[in-house]
């Protein structure tokens, strides 16, 4: 199979533990509607039918309005329809991270270029809510200790697809990017691992820098791409 198929086959078959959470944690899974399994099939077959290897860019799990929607990380269904030209018939709601990560691949040349280059992911698959409320994997120490397994279980199965294993970049230079080199350190599933500021924080807390901070983005995965 291509890299692509894999990815197909692996979101296909993916389950979520059945865990039964404290603290009213809801587990956001986007996998079990119809809808979203014909867009995973449509967006990997479009851009990853073919056995190259990609620089993996691991976020920290899907949020309520972009991929927690789509099921694409980072992909809002406004830019699923609009710039990836996969129809849906979603809400057309922008989501920040997903604003951000569509200007950095706009710089880079567009979705063909962007997607044979790099594979977006998250350490979870599935989203987190509480209180209505986007909740990370790493803010809930019961929620990690049950789930890393499966983390690290699911990270080594993506790999499998065509990692280019010399190096990794983590989206967020705090928490993410601090659990990841951790487990890395375990595992050893990257030669090294990078940070890159998180997507929302830029849109949230450095909006006025964000081209700034875009190009940075391109001048980290350029060097890495073209060295």
């Amino acid at each position: 199979m291509n890299f692509g198929e894999k990815a197909i086959d692996f979101y296909r078959n993916l389950e979520s533990p059945t865990i039964q959470f404290y603290y009213k944690i809801e587990i956001l899974n986007p996998l079990n509607k119809k809808e979203v399994i014909h867009i995973l099939e449509t967006f990997y077959r479009k851009f990853y039918s073919d056995r190259k290897n990609r620089i993996f860019l691991i976020g920290i799990n899907p949020g309520r309005f972009g991929g927690g929607i789509t099921g694409i990380p980072f992909t809002d269904p406004v830019n699923l329809q609009a710039v990836l030209g996969i129809p849906n018939k979603f809400e057309k709601k922008h989501e920040l991270s997903s604003r951000f990560i569509y200007e950095v691949i706009a710089e880079m040349g567009g979705p063909e270029i962007f997607f044979r280059n790099f594979y977006l992911t998250a350490v979870s698959p599935y989203g987190f809510v509480r209180e209505n409320k986007n909740l990370n994997y790493y803010d809930d120490r019961y929620l990690l200790k049950i789930w890393e397994p499966f983390f690290v279980e699911w990270l080594k199965k993506q790999i499998t697809f065509g990692a280019n294993r010399g190096l990794a970049f983590s989206l967020g230079m705090g928490k993410n990017l601090e659990y990841l080199k951790k487990l890395n350190a375990v595992h050893q599933m990257f030669d090294q691992i990078e940070g890159l500021p998180h997507p929302r924080w830029v849109m949230q807390y450095r909006y006025k820098k964000r081209d700034e901070i875009s190009k940075f983005y391109i001048q980290k995965l350029y060097s890495f791409l073209y060295s």
